[in-house]
C-alpha cells in the first residue's frame, strides 16, 4: 500500500490497518447526512461498522468535518456528522469548495471513491450508485465517470431505485466498468432483487471477486468493479410496487421544482413516507447486507 495521503486526516484505527496492510472498507457518509433521516442515520453507521469489524475488516467512514477530510470516524464524530444541520453534498467537485469554507460534508459514492483510492483502500461499501436520471442522458451522476477511473471494488445493491436502469447500465459499459453479479445473475434494483437486466458476470464468492478484480486491474485496466448485490430476500420489495412509489414521488417533485442534489434525496424520503417505512427499512437491511459483504471480499485478499 502507498503512504497515506497527507492531505487527509485519519482515525487512529484506519491509519493503522493500513500501514499493516490489514484489510480496510470505506463507507460513503452522503447516505448518512441526505438518505436517511436522524436517528437512524446514526444507528446504521455503527451496524455498517460493527458487521466490517466482525467479518474482519477495519470500517473507514469518510466525511468531512470543519473543511477537514476524515478517513475514519470516531463515534462522537458520527454523531456529531448525522446530527449537524448545514451539510453539504459532496461529489468530487464540491471537496475544495468544502474545505475552503470549513464545512461539514457527506461524501457521495464519486467523493468517497476518489479519497478511498488515494488513501490505497480497495473495496467501499454503499447503498446504490447514481446514474442516469429518466429525465434525459444528459442527466448522468457524477458517480459513473468516476467509477470508469478509480480501481476500487464497490459492492452495492445496483444503482438507485429512481433512475434510469438500462442507460446506467449501458453507461457503465461505455465506461468499461464490470457490473458482477454477487450470486445473481440479474442486476438488483436497490429495493428489489429483479431489474429484468444482466449483469457482465456472475460471481459466487468473496474471494472469485477478489481474483477477478486483480486480473482486471494487471490487465492495465483501471476501473472500478461494481459488485451488485440483491436486497435480503426477506425485506425486498417487488419492482413493480417501487416502480408506482417512485412515479408518484417523482411527480410531487416536478410540482415543487425539485432538481439537481436535492432530487435523490428528496424522493427517497417521499418513497419512506408513501411505503409507510417499508423501503426506509430495506434501505438500512441492504446497507448493512453490503458492509457485511465488502468486508468478506476485502478479507479475502488479504
Amino acid at each position: 500500500m502507498s503512504t497515506l495521503f497527507h492531505d487527509f486526516y485519519y482515525s487512529e484505527e484506519v491509519a493503522d490497518n493500513l500501514r499493516s496492510n490489514h484489510p480496510v472498507v470505506a463507507l460513503e457518509s452522503t447516505v448518512l447526512t441526505h438518505g436517511l433521516p436522524h436517528p437512524q442515520n446514526l444507528e446504521t453507521a455503527i451496524a455498517m461498522e460493527e458487521q466490517i469489524r466482525k467479518e474482519g475488516s477495519c470500517p473507514a467512514t469518510i466525511a468531512i468535518l470543519n473543511g477537514k477530510v476524515h478517513v475514519g470516524l470516531t463515534i462522537d464524530q458520527l454523531s456529531s456528522l448525522t446530527s449537524e444541520k448545514e451539510v453539504r453534498k459532496v461529489s468530487l467537485r464540491d471537496i475544495a469548495t468544502s474545505m475552503l469554507k470549513k464545512e461539514f460534508g457527506g461524501t457521495t459514492v464519486a467523493g468517497t471513491l476518489y479519497i478511498a483510492h488515494k488513501s490505497g483502500i480497495k473495496v467501499f461499501a454503499t447503498g446504490g450508485i447514481g446514474g442516469v436520471h429518466p429525465d434525459g442522458d444528459k442527466d448522468i451522476s457524477a458517480d459513473l465517470p468516476a467509477l470508469g477511473k478509480y480501481p476500487v471494488i464497490v459492492v452495492c445493491s445496483g444503482a438507485k431505485a429512481i433512475l434510469n436502469l438500462p442507460a446506467t447500465i449501458e453507461v457503465l459499459e461505455t465506461l468499461s466498468v464490470p457490473v458482477i453479479g454477487y450470486q445473481t445473475d440479474e442486476l438488483p434494483a436497490f429495493y428489489s432483487i429483479e431489474s429484468g437486466l444482466p449483469v457482465s458476470a456472475r460471481i459466487d464468492s468473496p474471494k472469485k471477486v477478489m481474483e477477478f478484480a486483480a486480473i482486471h486491474w494487471e490487465l492495465g485496466l483501471s476501473s472500478s468493479i461494481l459488485v451488485t448485490v440483491p436486497p435480503p430476500l426477506e425485506f425486498a420489495i417487488p419492482s413493480t410496487i417501487v416502480a408506482e412509489y417512485v412515479k408518484k414521488a417523482s411527480a410531487e417533485a416536478g410540482d415543487l421544482l425539485i432538481h439537481g442534489q436535492e432530487l435523490t434525496p428528496y424522493i427517497l424520503s417521499r418513497l419512506s413516507s408513501l411505503s409507510d417505512g417499508v423501503t426506509l427499512r430495506t434501505n438500512i437491511k441492504l446497507l448493512v447486507n453490503n458492509a457485511r459483504i465488502a468486508s468478506q471480499i476485502a478479507c479475502s485478499g488479504s
